[in-house]
């Protein structure tokens, strides 16, 4: 991948895409392909294989996916799993029918069992049952793995899966209705400090343990593997072999520390500035106590993070603000 290298960025809007394309373009990357949802509805075959035959394009992220919180992800079950597996299928295939050199899909770590031993492995995927609540989101994104590793070994395609753990940073996803915790407790902590509000509600106990990764860290590991790592690179890593049994090639990306939720939201009050109390109800779900991915195989691979939670947090806060606030 050179800096004239034509690369398609699809969900560049979202968290993810938006901080890969940033960091591309910091790198020098100047022939990024965007497309809009309104330009390219990507849960449409026709249009998607119309776009990959005209544009070409020769290398791929795949960041775009329908994604939410414990509530959105439980409530539109059956919207997660068709739309994410609608998406994988068409980006993947055209970009194997249009010879794309190289595509990064991302998922993220709750396709591991809700029982996997902490921190989590690679090695731990389809070992045993998923977190309920969640199951339909997760299946998507194993079946986006699989059909990455499956391409690779029948086509020899070089496509590589990563699976960040929870992110948060600029143009995060701050509705209260479908966000993750974190924008979540920022803006709730936000609005309760304009409006005076004596406490903040948070679902849950505070107990359950939960690791956060910067956007724009995600988006350097992204960049990190596409420019440097190939499939077979991983493969190999892993003693596979094509002649052997290929499995479990996807890579964690993450910082390898969680933190409680009760932590989390005591350090968001904090940085936001609000007095008030924090109310934790425990009469509603936890959901997994613990999610700690283990990060050894990218970092033997030269990679980590470079920004530690507080710090990221405060860059966060600044740019809702500037945006949001």
């Amino acid at each position: 991948m050179n800096k004239n290298s034509k690369i398609y960025i699809a969900g560049h809007k979202g968290l993810v895409g938006s901080a890969i394309g940033k960091k591309l373009e910091e790198k020098g990357y100047i022939n990024l392909l965007y497309r809009t949802h309104k330009e390219l509805d990507l849960l449409n075959q026709a249009k998607v294989e119309e776009f990959f035959k005209i544009e070409k394009p020769e290398y791929v992220i795949l960041a775009a996916a329908k994604v939410g919180g414990i509530i959105a992800n439980n409530t539109y079950r059956a919207d997660f799993i068709y739309e994410n597996l609608q998406i994988q299928n068409n980006v993947i295939h055209q970009s194997y029918k249009n010879r794309v050199k190289k595509l990064l899909f991302l998922g993220s770590t709750c396709i591991y069992p809700k029982n996997a031993p902490q921190p989590m492995i690679e090695e731990s995927l389809l070992t045993s049952e998923l977190e309920y609540t969640n199951e339909p989101y997760a299946i998507a994104k194993i079946a986006g793995i699989k059909m990455c590793e499956s391409y690779n070994i029948q086509y020899g395609t070089n496509f590589i899966s990563v699976m960040p753990t929870n992110l948060y940073g600029p143009n995060d996803n701050f509705d209260l209705k479908t966000s993750h915790v974190l924008p979540a407790l920022l803006r709730k902590m936000h609005e309760a400090k304009i409006n005076n509000e004596a406490k903040v509600e948070i679902w849950g106990s505070g107990k359950p343990k939960r690791e956060f990764l910067y956007s724009e860290d995600m988006a350097d590991a992204c960049i990190y593997l596409m420019e440097r790592i190939n499939f077979i690179d991983i493969a190999k890593d892993n003693n596979s072999t094509f002649l052997n049994e290929v499995r479990n090639t996807h890579l964690n990306i993450g910082t390898g520390i969680d933190i409680s939720i009760k932590e989390l939201a005591l350090s968001i009050k904090k940085i936001v500035g609000y007095t008030g109390k924090l109310y934790f109800n425990d009469t509603k779900p936890d959901g997994t106590m613990v999610k700690l991915t283990k990060t050894t195989k990218l970092k033997e691979l030269g990679w980590k993070h470079a920004i530690e939670l507080e710090d990221g947090i405060k860059i966060m806060y600044e740019w809702y603000l500037s945006n949001k606030g």
